[in-house]
């Protein structure tokens, strides 16, 4: 065991290894038999204390991260010593940058043999996998990364393996396919990783993960990630895998706070509308407002400070100087909204704060019981809002199983939701103001000003009212009902869902079980022109309305409605798409001629 214990000592001083017997927050000494570590939910590191190549540290501080999280503080050093792991992690928790970064360091860029592999259950989880790879790889010149899957010209993929690849992301299936055309060529791979191990023995692929295993170089790492264990999955570790690290991370009993909580489904262009518009409707005393990236933070901040509101950033890239003015200034008043990446946000203890947005999503579900924890202090009331984009819903109610806590659905507000509660508050500040204050000479200037013009005294108070309201941001249009958490399977058909977005079945090629709502961005859906936009005056609603109401077809079917000063987009679903261009041929809308085409060049502006 002296191997294991020279690894102990390279990692990091801040990790803490426990027991699962006996969590006594010290080194565990890893049994010989079992070599198992397992880590409760612990303190973080940063990825510049995880001895990692200064190229791929460049290309995280682009992607906007500043630690690693949970099973990527406990995985990445784990296996830079070059043993076989099993990790055990659901998804969303960073499990790619956990074995792909491993991966990076060990990837010769001079030599344009085939050095790794990861498999991976489905097209879109490999497609994906390789997009994230490749960023990590940025400034790794000469490093090649190609996604093979069923669906795509083989052709293609042949001739960028002849080319030099040293990394594939494949499914098990288009691999085999590989395998048998001689195509690939295993003799120098040095890493095999199988992503979402689990999900590939549900979809019917255990006798090709065996087959390929079997195949590959004897002195090799092999890296497995699964969120489960089942006996299959154990079976293939013991047979392929030499005195394996587990490593998991284990949840410690959570305290959530009695804090209300709601999340809405939104698309990205619409985050920041939807947020003012909560901001607007609740209003707040202090809000605490999570991104995941530094980016994120000062993308937000911008938005929010050139739509009027006292915001102000806190990230990693802040001096310490800068801190304390941001948090005195939060603490203060000064500034209404803290907008926060999640190391950023560590220490801070207002107890003001009313209001949490999980702008996005935290990466791992602990984080969300700590950015929620931000509000409700002192016996007071909090709220926290949640904004998800597609599929991310998903990971929403994973979070609420293991929270053991109700993330409740809401609509979108409307702009006359929004429009209603700030009339009442005006309102309320006028009637305090009658009551406390002494107008009578602005009566008499009011008087005055009455005779000499040609409105009234109403006229006069809607058109003072209408300034204090502001400019009125363009209405989104968003007809879906919103969907509890604890019922989302039942939106689609074909079968079960395991709760990260993709379908089972060995036949289903990967391919996502289809909502029954009409979400924008699908293939099932056609892109059309219109030529008038919001210079006619023309609201989303008109061209829902008139869609619906030409057509016959059901509102609820249209997609996304993107407004331009001269033109309109709009979504429905292409089977539709001629039925709706022909009911709309000799259409007017508020009064207008309009033509209506198939777009050309999909989202092109």
């Amino acid at each position: 065991m002296k191997r294991e214990d020279e690894g102990l000592k390279r990692i990091p001083d801040t990790s803490r290894f426990l027991c699962e017997k006996c969590v006594c927050g010290r080194r565990q000494q890893v049994n010989p038999a079992g070599l198992e570590r397992t880590y409760l939910f612990m303190e973080t590191l940063r990825f510049d204390e995880l001895q990692l190549d200064e190229r791929i540290l460049r290309a995280v501080a682009d992607m906007g991260f500043e630690e690693a999280s949970p099973i990527q503080a406990q995985a990445i050093p784990v296996q830079m010593e070059g043993r076989d792991i099993i990790g055990q992690a659901q998804t969303g928790t960073g499990k790619t940058a956990a074995f792909g970064i491993p991966l990076l360091q060990k990837v010769d860029p001079k030599s344009k043999k085939l050095q790794a592999i990861a498999l991976c259950p489905t097209r879109e989880l490999a497609i994906q996998v390789a997009d994230e790879i490749r960023r990590l790889a940025k400034y790794m010149h000469g490093v090649k990364v190609l996604p093979i899957y069923g669906g795509q010209d083989i052709v293609k993929q042949i001739r960028s393996l002849k080319d030099g690849t040293q990394i594939i992301i494949g499914t098990p299936g288009r691999v085999m396919d590989h395998m048998r055309r001689k195509t690939v060529k295993f003799d120098h791979i040095q890493t095999v990783v199988m992503d979402e191990a689990d999900e590939m023995l549900n979809m019917g692929f255990l006798e090709d993960m065996e087959t390929i295993l079997s195949q590959l170089p004897e002195e090799r790492q092999t890296v497995m990630f699964s969120a489960t264990m089942p006996q299959a999955i154990a079976d293939i570790a013991h047979k392929f895998q030499k005195e394996p690290v587990t490593v998991k991370v284990v949840k410690k009993e959570l305290t959530v706070p009695k804090v209300t909580q709601y999340y809405y489904e939104v698309k990205p262009k619409t985050k920041v509308e939807v947020m003012c518009r909560l901001l607007d409707m609740y209003a707040p005393k202090l809000s605490v407002v999570f991104c995941n990236t530094k980016k994120g933070v000062d993308e937000l901040v911008q938005a929010l400070q050139g739509r009027g509101y006292f915001a102000e950033g806190l990230h990693g890239d802040l001096k310490q100087i800068q801190r304390d003015r941001v948090m005195n200034s939060f603490r203060n008043g000064r500034t209404d909204i803290l907008v926060a990446t999640d190391v950023a946000a560590r220490g801070i203890d207002v107890d003001d704060v009313e209001a949490v947005f999980n702008y996005d999503l935290p990466q791992d579900d602990e984080y969300y019981v700590h950015r929620i924890g931000r509000t409700g202090r002192a016996g007071r009331e909090g709220i926290a809002f949640s904004f998800v984009v597609g599929k991310e819903v998903y990971k929403l109610r994973d979070i609420q199983r293991y929270c053991k806590t109700k993330i409740i659905p809401q609509a979108i507000p409307s702009l006359n939701d929004v429009t209603g509660i700030k009339v009442d508050k005006i309102l309320e500040n006028v009637a305090d103001t009658i009551e406390e204050s002494d107008l009578s000479e602005m009566i008499n200037i009011l008087e005055k000003k009455l005779l000499e013009e040609d409105y009234t005294s109403l006229d006069l108070a809607a058109a003072l009212l209408k300034m204090m309201m502001g400019e009125e941001s363009e209405d989104i249009v968003d007809t879906r009902e919103p969907r509890s958490l604890d019922d989302l399977d039942s939106y689609y058909s074909g079968g079960s869902r395991n709760g990260n977005g993709r379908g089972r079945g060995r036949n289903s090629g990967g391919r996502d079980s289809r909502d029954s709502r009409y979400d924008s961005g699908r293939e099932d859906m056609a892109r059309l022109f219109i030529n008038i936009g919001k210079n006619q005056n023309v609201k989303p609603g008109d061209i829902l309305g008139a869609i619906a109401g030409e057509s016959g077809m059901p509102g609820k079917m249209v997609g996304s409605i993107d407004m331009y000063d001269k033109y309109t987009f709009v979504e429905v679903p292409r089977e539709n798409a001629d039925a709706v261009l022909k009911a709309m041929k000799d259409v007017k809308i508020k009064g207008k001629n309009i033509h209506m085409e198939k777009a050309n060049g999909g989202k092109s502006k």
